[in-house]
Order: structure tokens, then sequence, then C-alpha cells
């Protein structure tokens, strides 16, 4: 297999274990990230941490600390691993660092809205939606953990079909990516419908995230309350409805049965709905707080919470679908953001929250 050339904008958790995967396999990748990560990726390479402990250490990585600074490349793939509300940053800064026309992008961001973001920049005949499930911390600049074995990459059209682009086309392209993500094992799925794959992972995000962070609570504690479990329950039965409503179909992904368990989680009892959500999410997650909430303890002033909830509440305008609960989990969570003094006040304040979710169902 021939070596790709491949630019990972953003070297935290998902960026450098997928690069070090990539590199490690011969690829020529070169990673962008922030100055301090850039300076130790240069001095002592890439160390990736495996579930079992052992740890692989690739040197063969270049690190710069700006976009303008990797180009002009040539690349044969851009991969977008920053945060979403960075998104739009990082396409004015591609744009600005060459005239010419920018690689294939595939975003490996979480969230619904980014590959939206790429192709109203630079158009989406070369715009590649993806998902990854793997579990991944950052130890410390350049060196990073997988605290679980399984995982897997999820690749889509983003334009939902295949059309001629020059002498190639997208569907070449996404089955030679998704062949040499899986020899660098990084198992890899393409999948047809866009849509489902982005919003599969979309409720897999939500789950116990926006909760927890305005609570300051993990959600093996916050959903062993019962108004918050039944909080939760109503914000995916919104996005279940929402996505119903606009014809997007819940995957089963790896472990993950969404496609199966979509019935009842729209339909079921809450009291085994309850129970079965603190068990499943509580053991699985435990006392580790999620994404939402690192992103508030981290003082940045912005939020992946509107690609997540909020993504729920403008589709549900799209489709006339009411999203309240949703709609509340967004707006607090960016007013947290925006004002971080506020956060004292919801600080494991279960009442608060419940009461103001009360507030919005009577709206």
């Amino acid at each position: 297999m021939n070596s790709l050339r491949i630019l990972i904008i953003g070297a935290g958790a998902i960026g450098c274990f997928v690069g070090g995967k990539l590199a490690s396999a011969g690829h020529a990748v070169t990673l962008v990230g922030r100055a301090r990560t850039a300076a130790a990726l240069q001095a002592r390479g890439l160390q990736v941490y495996a579930a079992d402990g052992s740890v692989e250490r690739i040197p063969a990585v270049s690190a710069v600390a700006s976009v303008q600074e990797a180009f002009p490349g040539p690349y044969d793939l851009a991969v977008l691993a920053v945060k979403s509300y960075d998104t739009a940053t990082v396409l004015d800064e591609i744009a600005a660092a060459t005239a010419d026309p920018p690689p294939a992008i595939l975003s490996l961001q979480n969230g619904v809205g980014n590959e939206e973001e790429v192709a109203a920049c630079f158009g989406p005949q070369w715009v590649i939606a993806g998902t990854i499930t793997a579990p991944v911390e950052v130890k410390e600049p350049g060196v990073v953990q997988v605290t679980k074995p399984t995982f897997a990459i999820g690749l889509a059209d983003f334009r939902g079909e295949n059309e001629e682009t020059g002498s190639n086309s997208l569907s070449s392209l996404l089955t030679t990516l998704s062949s040499t993500f899986s020899a660098a094992g990084l198992p890899t799925n393409i999948y047809s419908d866009t849509h489902s794959m982005k919003w599969s992972k979309l409720l897999m995000n939500m789950i116990g995230n926006a909760t927890s962070a305005i609570l300051a609570e993990p959600p093996a504690v916050t959903f062993a309350d019962p108004r918050i479990a039944d909080l939760e329950i109503d914000a995916l039965r919104e996005a279940l409805r929402v996505m119903a409503a606009a014809g997007i179909r819940p995957l089963n992904v790896e472990k993950y049965p969404l496609r199966t368990l979509a019935p009842l989680l729209r339909f079921g009892p809450r009291l085994l709905l309850r129970s079965a959500l603190h068990r499943v999410v509580g053991g699985a997650r435990g006392g580790k707080m999620p994404s939402l909430f690192l992103d508030l303890e981290s003082s940045k002033m912005g939020s992946e919470v509107g690609w997540y909830n909020g993504a729920v509440v403008r589709k549900g305008v799209e489709v006339g679908i009411g999203t309240p609960v949703n709609r509340l989990l967004t707006e607090t969570v960016q007013q947290l953001a925006a004002e971080p003094g506020l956060r004292a006040g919801w600080r494991g304040n279960f009442e608060r929250l419940a009461a103001a979710a009360r507030g919005e169902a009577g709206t």
C-alpha cells in the first residue's frame, strides 16, 4: 500500500492517537498543535499507551505550531481533530494559508455540524464525515492513553453520494482510507448514510454530558437521581423524535445497539429506563467527568454543547419538533462557559436543574 501524506489539525487526544497509529504504519503525518505540544512532539516524538498498559513510541511524526506552517504541503488528506468551536477558525486559517484547493477534509470531530461548516467554506465535493469511538486521554503533551481496547472509525461521503471528482472519486478515496486506517490498527467501516452515522454518535455523546457539566457531578451520581435521569430520558426522546421526523435512523455502532434500543428509549417505562441508564452509563463512566465539563473546567470561552444538544434544537426547528429540554441544557452550558462565576450556583443543585426543566416543559 502506498504511503499517504496526512495533515492532522489538532494534536489532542484523538489527533495524536490517529496520527501516531498512521505514522507507525509508515505514513507521512504532520500534526498541528499548540506550541507546547508541537515542541514536545519535536523533541520526544509521540507516545501512545494502549489499554493493556503497553506503550508505542513513535519518533517519525512531524509537528508544527500553526496551520500556516503546515502548508503548502502537499497532502492527500487533512483531518480535523479540533474542538467543534474551533472549526470556523481553523477553516479560515486553511483558506489563508494556501491559494490551492485543500485536500479532502475528514472531520473526526464529535457532534453534528462540522462537516456542514467545511462544505460551506470549501464545497462539499471532498468532505468526508467521520466518527471515532476510541476513548483516549492526554496524559501530557505528546503522550496519550487509550482507556478501552475496542473502538472503531466510521467514514461516509458527506454528500450521501459518490460522484466523480476529477480523475478520482470520493468512493475510491473512502475505500483507500478504510483499508489504510484498518491496516494501521484503526478498524474502520464505511457507512452509506452520513446522517445516521453522525447522529448515532451524537446520541452517545449526549448521554450524561450536559447534565454533568452543569451540576459538576459524574454520570454515576447524576443518573442515581430520578429527577436527572428523567431529564436525560426527555433529552434523548426529543433527539429521537427529531431524528424520526427528519428521516434519520439510528444505527447499531460496535457494542452500542442504538437502533435496537431506540423504540425502548422512546416509549419504554421510565422506571425501567432510569435503572438501565444508571447501570449502563454509571458503570461505563463511573467517576469520569465528560467532555463538556472538562471544557468548562479549562476556562475556555467555548463549549461543544452547541454541536451536541444544540444540534438537536436546530434540527427540531427545521422539522417542527419541540426540544425544550435540549434547549435548556444548551443555553445553560453556554451561559456557564461565558460566565464561569455562575457555576457555583449550579454545582450539585439537582433541584434547580430539575425545576428549570419542569418550567421549560410547561412553556
